[in-house]
């Protein structure tokens, strides 16, 4: 008997996946327009996660239709089957089609060395007879930022598909491995990737006017019903660190009626990095803040950079947007000038989002214990219900969406503000458009604990039933924007 695991059997497990796709390249098209709602959602998923005139990699390209579909400034399609090959190029010369294989895959297969934003895998790690290998190739040709997106079968629709091909409405399919998202996941750590989101989706692969749109586009992305999705995909990223001191920082402090703090923001921040800035940014305050920011800045700070502005537009939002606009930092990060977030806390996520941890840090107040006067009980359960909500339409865990500190990197907020027209200007809080703009940059979001204080000067800003009512708003803005788009 042989051995599955000897090379002989993985040869020629590869031969026959290769004879197969040669025989049927002339026919991919035809079968893909059979189950062309399949393919749309396919293009429609990739199309929100990739940005047009990105670096994009696809492994098992097929007739390149996917990787035309997110219009990539650089597209390279990788394909063992020279038939399929040929299609792809006389269909679109304007991209790089490459017939290689995959588990020999290395940068000198290619006349410049180069790195890609995107890396796609879709429907081809069950072809692959060394998916490990594969995975391991791949990190030569990522960059911190790459992003590796794989999308396979969800294996509850085994029998389904089997079903499908035996009556002629899937084409028939060489053999192939069967991955749950656990196995996947795994060879991802294994081989040096960390899974920053996973999903399910697409219930109904053949079109029923109304019915199919409600099920892919509503009911596969509700809890429960989303375990029984075909398309099962997962983004990683490679895991890569970076050394936090040869790193600046520009800490931004929004700040409207809170003149008796800013002199203790500064005072108690510690050094972040290779240098610091503090940006103020001052916004129609009814007492001294803008004259006490005046005279901090003036009287300077030995090792710190103080600038200061006022804002023209009204509103958190606005105000963060010029502080960032300003920043000159590698790393940004957001103070509210309450100082309920502690500023002595910032080093904590400075050296997460520096080391590349996490390369999203979201402030968490509920982890640590905090009195009541901080956060009254009502302010609690809010708290906790929009963490809920937000991380079910996001698609990864938050424990304190509201909290006011973010800090994220400038060149990720540079893509999050040029991206900003798919959200439109909906956010009159800021928190909400870096974190909406975060996921669909699929950044690594993490969360950072602080802990939590009442404030010592002043009143708060917040009306909390007019600003609770915007929230739910918010939901059911991010609910058509992100999960049923």
């Amino acid at each position: 008997m042989t051995n599955l695991s000897t090379p002989v059997f993985k040869d020629a497990f590869k031969e026959q996946v290769r004879n197969y796709f040669d025989r049927i390249a002339p026919d991919l098209d035809r079968w893909n327009q059979r189950n062309r709602d399949y393919y749309q959602d396919l293009d429609r998923l990739h199309q929100f996660l990739i940005p047009p005139d990105s670096h994009v990699l696809e492994i098992g390209c097929g007739t390149g239709n996917l990787l035309a579909a997110v219009h990539p400034k650089l597209g390279v399609g990788i394909d063992f089957s020279q038939g399929a090959i040929d299609v792809a190029q006389s269909k679109y010369p304007h991209l790089q089609f490459h017939c290689l294989d995959a588990e020999t895959l290395t940068p000198d297969d290619f006349e410049t060395a180069v790195s890609f934003d995107f890396i796609v895998l879709s429907g081809v790690l069950g072809h692959l007879g060394d998916i490990q290998k594969v995975l391991q190739n791949l990190q030569a040709f990522c960059h911190p930022r790459t992003r590796l997106i794989l999308t396979f079968h969800n294996f509850l629709w085994q029998p389904l598909l089997h079903l499908a091909e035996r009556i002629g409405q899937r084409r028939p399919q060489p053999p192939q491995s069967w991955l749950s998202m656990t196995d996947v996941k795994n060879l991802l750590t294994i081989t040096g990737y960390l899974s920053v989101r996973s999903g399910r989706r697409f219930l109904m692969p053949k079109p029923i006017p109304g019915l199919s749109t409600l099920c892919n586009r509503v009911f596969a992305h509700l809890p429960g019903i989303n375990h029984l999705g075909l398309t099962n995909y997962i983004i990683a990223r490679p895991q890569m660190s970076t050394v936090s001191e040869n790193r600046t920082c520009s800490v931004i402090i929004p700040a409207r009626n809170e003149a008796g703090n800013i002199r203790g923001a500064i005072d108690r921040l510690p050094p972040l990095g290779k240098h610091t800035e503090v940006i103020f940014v001052e916004g129609h305050s009814r007492d001294e803040t803008w004259a006490e920011i005046q005279r901090v800045v003036s009287q300077g700070h030995p090792t710190f950079t103080l600038k200061a502005f006022q804002q023209s537009g009204k509103g958190k939002a606005d105000a963060v947007r010029l502080g960032f606009d300003q920043a000159a930092g590698d790393i940004l990060m957001i103070l509210d000038a309450d100082l309920t977030v502690q500023p002595e806390d910032l080093p904590h996520f400075f050296e997460v989002v520096a080391a590349r941890r996490g390369e999203f840090a979201n402030g968490s107040r509920l982890v640590y214990p905090r009195s009541g006067k901080a956060m009254p009980w009502l302010n609690n359960w809010a708290n906790k219900f929009f963490s809920l909500a937000f991380s079910f339409l996001l698609g990864q865990p938050l424990k304190d969406t509201l909290c006011g500190t973010k800090v994220l990197w400038r060149e990720d907020y540079e893509k999050i503000a040029a991206g900003r027209g798919y959200f439109g200007d909906f956010d009159p809080f800021g928190d909400f458009d870096l974190l909406f703009g975060a996921t669909k940059l699929s950044l690594h979001i993490v969360d950072v604990p602080v802990r939590y204080q009442p404030r010592t000067y002043g009143q708060s800003n917040i009306a909390h039933v007019r600003e609770g009512l915007i929230l739910l708003k918010m939901c059911v803005y991010a609910s058509r924007k992100i999960k049923f788009f």
